[in-house]
């Protein structure tokens, strides 16, 4: 999988993945346009919008009405090193749910790709100019 993220002036990037794009920016106090979520804000939305993703199917497997579903996100930051320290999602369904319903719930919004990716940290390597992928033609 790969996308790519490109430099459009000031503070603002536009990350694109096949044919959708997200413009990222900083808000006008940190210098930028605010064009955008700023990158920290898409990493914590993308999280919120992951649980979102993940309960919605729940709901819908166990017949549940998800209208109105809605996921909200608070998170702090952190030194040492400057990130993200903590999180929390807040899931709010419109309906009532059984006790073991809101469990199983809870466990498959735990379960979600992008908390997962968080909680079991991937590899991240970062390279300046990495040569062109090897071409398999060019080779013959």
């Amino acid at each position: 999988m790969k996308l790519s993220v490109t430099y459009h002036g000031g503070t603002r990037y536009d990350i694109t993945s096949g044919s959708h794009r997200v413009v990222t920016d900083q808000p006008v106090e940190d210098g930028g346009h605010d064009a955008g979520m700023s990158p920290v804000e898409l990493f914590v939305g993308s999280l919120a919008g992951c649980v979102g993703y993940f309960v919605g199917r729940f709901c819908a497997r166990h017949r549940i009405h998800c209208d109105g579903l809605r996921v909200e996100a608070e998170w702090e930051m952190a030194e040492g090193p400057h990130r993200v320290g903590s999180v929390s999602l807040a899931i709010h369904l419109p309906h009532r749910i059984t006790a073991e319903q809101k469990e199983r719930l809870l466990k498959v919004a735990h379960g979600c790709t992008v908390h997962q990716s968080i909680a079991v940290a991937p590899t991240v390597g970062i390279t300046l100019n990495p040569p062109p992928p090897h071409d398999a033609k060019s080779a013959s």
